[in-house]
């Protein structure tokens, strides 16, 4: 057993143990139920709890949730068209989400994946000063995708 200011209070009864709570007026707590014997503690239980969701809420507080955002193109995207999708991904980077660049392609576009790729690499291009590339164009079914990260403050 362990007494309310973390000292030794030795091998106690149940009984007992209750009794010392009680006249301390703190809680009976089982810190280690499956030791032999088994560990108690003489708290405060609500306190206690308090603590622990306190501190859950801090770390809540503290973490980061990232999201993921996708700008799609076509193969044959106009310059205007492209630096209207450009300025969207800047917004998005410059509130910490991630962007994936997707390129669709239709019909036999499908055989100029050359064109594709150089549409998404002039996109990573224009994104430089703010993103950094995750990973590069790769193609998945008829579509070709790159991912973008915001740069990591300093």
């Amino acid at each position: 057993m362990i007494g309310k200011d973390g000292t030794q209070l030795g091998v106690k009864s149940k009984k007992d143990a209750l009794v010392l709570a009680e006249q301390a007026e703190l809680d009976l707590v089982l810190v280690a139920p499956k030791a032999k014997p088994p560990v108690a503690k003489i708290m405060d239980y609500g306190k206690y709890r308090f603590e622990l969701q306190k501190k859950q809420r801090e770390a809540r507080k503290k973490q980061k949730v990232i999201n993921i955002k996708e700008v799609r193109l076509s193969p044959t995207i106009d310059t205007n068209d492209f630096n209207t999708k450009v300025k969207n991904a800047r917004k998005f980077l410059g509130k910490g989400d991630k962007v994936k660049v997707s390129i669709r392609f239709r019909g036999r576009a499908i055989t100029h994946k050359d064109i594709g790729r150089e549409v998404l690499n002039n996109f990573a291009k224009e994104t430089e000063d703010i993103a950094s590339v995750q990973s590069k164009p790769k193609m998945d079914g008829r579509s070709m995708f790159l991912m973008l990260a915001p740069l990591a403050e300093k």
